[in-house]
């Protein structure tokens, strides 16, 4: 149970959740997900931002 993928508690904190990349000195957080740099967290805020109109599109159809 503790090998299964589903399971995955020991490498979610150490790498961004974004590129994969590893963490340098500084973390930088957005919504509560650990990313790497600012890059990925500019590309965070432009997929949640892409999310919402598509979203938005979706109920007026």
């Amino acid at each position: 149970m503790h090998n299964s993928p589903q399971n995955s508690r020991d490498t979610s904190g150490r790498c961004c959740a974004i590129c994969g990349g590893k963490f340098g000195l500084i973390r930088y957080y957005c919504w509560r997900t650990a990313l790497c740099s600012k890059k990925c967290v500019d590309r965070l805020k432009k997929r949640r931002e892409a999310d919402r109109k598509w979203i938005c599109w979706l109920r007026a159809a």
